[in-house]
């Protein structure tokens, strides 16, 4: 029987084993292992990959988010609107920033943030609005933008999913005010621990963001705060790993778009697959079905060796953390807990085959026919 597992970091590391372990090297024998060069370079490498005009590495995707509204000045009594459906960290961030995380639907094809949805949300109290960039598909920005930019109201991408991804040929990153990028491992641009990166075109914002990272000192003024920060910095061993990654990103991600065709070319009618919306690029981070009987099917292709999760099984305003108000749902989340119900996420990575796809496929229809 063959194993397919859901992920295989491993291969991917074996993939440019020789560089990774140069850069590791490189770094051991630099002697300076916190913001120094190699994280510089990052940053400048990353941002130029965006076409954006700056970059600050920290140490996760979470922080990312969280010093982005505190750049932005946005905390207590203040309102930040997201979605149900993404990684529990999108809403732990509004929240460490002092702030109320406000809930409201997906669309139900795309399963990122309803601009409809959105729109209703809206209050004096709101201050920003977080849309994430699901499983490597872009939000509808511009529907997003039309409601909250003659509102004044900050604009904060959740990238963590969307490394490469893009709305008319302009990589996500780029569109809000500010951006936020997770580097865990199984991202896309993945780090051999965590990581994370703020990007934007405002370079004043991205300093905010630069003070705040690390107790509020300033290049000038080491060991003095201008302003209250935090310890919050993406170290150079990871740097330097995630300088390789970059230079491989655009082709690892024409590869999951590969694969992703080819799971769309032999699954059955009646799973429900991903799609992706006109002018947009899809980087495929997670390849996520609709299938009837979900856990069931989970469980016999388990039984094949066909490894899968859920993404995500609980939302958030249904998780206790968050049951008690302090996320509050202005609405009925109804396609967000349609989809909770039924979505799999299927193997999907650098290093998987099409006899890999192919083998998953052909579980997966055995597993609908039972």
């Amino acid at each position: 029987m063959a194993t397919i597992p859901f992920n295989d970091l491993r291969t991917q590391y074996l993939a440019h084993q020789q560089e990774f372990n140069a850069a590791a090297l490189r770094v051991l024998d630099s002697g300076w292992y916190i913001l120094g060069k190699e994280t510089a370079a990052f940053e400048a490498e990353f941002a130029t990959y965006l076409g954006a005009a700056g970059c600050a590495g920290v140490n996760s995707g979470t922080d990312a988010i969280h010093l982005a509204l505190r750049a932005l000045g946005v905390g207590p009594g203040d309102e930040v609107i997201t979605v149900a459906h993404t990684a529990v960290a999108t809403v732990a961030a509004i929240r460490m920033a002092g702030a109320t995380p406000v809930l409201v639907d997906i669309d139900p094809v795309t399963y990122t943030m309803s601009p409809a949805a959105l729109e209703e949300a809206i209050n004096p109290m709101t201050r920003a609005v977080i849309p994430v960039h699901l499983y490597g598909h872009p939000a509808d920005l511009a529907a997003i933008e039309a409601v909250v930019r003659p509102r004044g109201i900050w604009l904060i991408e959740d990238c963590a999913q969307a490394h490469g991804a893009s709305i008319d040929g302009r990589k996500v990153g780029t569109f809000g005010d500010l951006a936020c990028f997770s580097f865990y491992p199984t991202k896309n641009l993945g780090a051999l621990g965590d990581g994370g990166a703020v990007t934007g075109m405002d370079p004043d914002l991205i300093g905010k963001v630069r003070l705040l990272r690390e107790y509020g000192w300033s290049a000038k003024a080491r060991y003095v705060s201008q302003v209250e920060g935090v310890n919050s910095r993406l170290d150079e061993l990871q740097a330097a790993l995630l300088r390789v990654k970059l230079k491989h990103l655009d082709t690892d991600n024409d590869l999951r778009r590969e694969l992703a065709a080819y799971y769309g070319a032999l699954l059955p009618e009646q799973v429900v697959k991903p799609t992706e919306r006109l002018h947009c690029r899809h980087v495929y981070h997670l390849y996520v079905v609709r299938v009837p009987e979900r856990d069931r099917v989970r469980a016999a292709l388990e039984a094949e060796g066909v490894g899968t999760a859920i993404h995500y099984p609980v939302p958030i305003h249904r998780q206790p953390a968050y049951e008690d108000n302090r996320a509050i749902t202005t609405h009925r989340l109804t396609q967000t807990e349609l989809a909770a119900n039924e979505i799999v996420s299927l193997p999907l990575y650098p290093g998987l085959t099409e006899a890999g796809v192919k083998t998953v496929a052909a579980a997966l229809e055995r597993a609908l026919a039972a």
